[in-house]
């Protein structure tokens, strides 16, 4: 367990927090209402990818060096300011004041476009950005040039194994009120869908039936070569059988970032939050029972929620994963990335 401290005074920046694995929707730009926070109290996250201002666009910095930064694919711009900064809850920061001329934002709150907006209050050094727009998740990133962490005596938070992980956690539901799909899960399904696409090798794949199918089954059959399948893609991870099988679907741990090991031909991550919900929880509706139900079937009320529109994965979230990946240099798998660049204001998963 740590805390950050200001590395030009030492005043501690925040409250006592256990490392997690940075959740897979911390870019996520979602709706036009205030979101929650990004992360739990007590918790920090390290984003390895550079952060904020300066950006550079794209025809600027020229495919090249892009690629030496880990960008396989255009992009609008790119950012050059420091890796490894740290995210916290916005309750978790302490000793801070905000820097006025750096507060704009796109609607209702902060967004980060100027660079640090959160001084250390001792001594006036800029420490921290605080996001709390519309459409972002709300989070204070922490400057890694201007913080240190500071072991500190306490609890520290114990890393979960996957069963109890399993036992314990009942997942997150697909649908919001009042019938939207979570964010969470068009997030966590871009990133799986960007890392299924590249492990198929344009090959079509056969998924099953059931949560998977309706959250997968219309890009690829929108993005690969129509046909018989020739890879076959399953759940797999705790609590499930062992399956020999070509792509496997399979939890990212939610503290240390670890993928569920797998015999499959390739693993596709899956945030865990969104596995254990497809792989346990039971979604079928039930219909009414003639001569009423005995008290020991499975009731249905309230009933669950249903979606008002067809799935569709976050392309904003989709490309930026698949633009990280070296497989998007295939003449195949950059021509969907083109496709859904092109056309992501029209639906390009259905």
């Amino acid at each position: 367990m740590v805390v950050f401290a200001c590395a030009g005074c030492g005043v501690v920046l925040t409250a006592r927090v256990s490392r997690v694995a940075l959740p897979v929707h911390a870019g996520q730009h979602y709706g036009h209402e205030l979101l929650p926070a990004l992360l739990e109290p007590g918790t920090y996250a390290v984003n390895p990818e550079p952060f904020g201002p300066p950006r550079r666009r794209w025809e600027e910095v020229g495919a090249d060096e892009a690629e030496a930064r880990g960008v396989y694919a255009p992009v609008y711009s790119l950012s050059y300011g420091p890796p490894g900064t740290v995210g916290v809850a916005p309750g978790d920061v302490r000793g801070t004041v905000l820097i006025p001329e750096r507060c704009d934002g796109y609607c209702l709150g902060l967004d980060g476009r100027d660079g640090p907006n959160l001084a250390c209050e001792e001594c006036g050094q800029a420490v921290a950005t605080r996001i709390d727009d519309c459409t972002l998740w709300q989070v204070v990133w922490l400057d890694p040039r201007a913080v240190r962490p500071v072991s500190v005596e306490g609890p520290a938070r114990r890393v979960v194994g996957w069963e109890a992980l399993r036992e314990g956690h009942p997942g997150t539901p697909p649908i919001e009120q009042p019938g939207w799909w979570s964010p969470v899960w068009t997030a966590a399904v871009a990133v799986a869908l960007a890392h299924l696409l590249a492990a198929s090798g344009g090959k079509r794949v056969a998924v099953p039936d059931g949560p998977v199918a309706e959250v997968f089954r219309r890009a690829i059959d929108t993005f690969l070569p129509p046909g018989p399948p020739t890879r076959d893609l399953v759940l797999a991870g705790p609590g499930l059988p062992a399956t020999v099988t070509d792509l496997a679907l399979v939890p990212r741990h939610p503290q240390t970032d670890e993928v569920w090991p797998t015999s499959a031909r390739g693993a596709v991550p899956l945030a865990a939050d969104v596995w254990m919900y497809m792989a346990f929880h039971d979604d079928r509706r039930l219909v009414p029972a003639a001569n009423g139900m005995p008290d020991s079937v499975r009731r249905d009320d309230p009933p669950p929620l249903l979606p008002w529109r067809p799935f569709r994965p976050d392309w904003k979230v989709f490309l930026s994963t698949l633009a990280r990946l070296p497989e998007v240099r295939q003449p195949w798998l950059r021509a969907i990335y083109d496709q859904v660049r092109d056309r992501r204001y029209q639906h390009p998963f259905s």
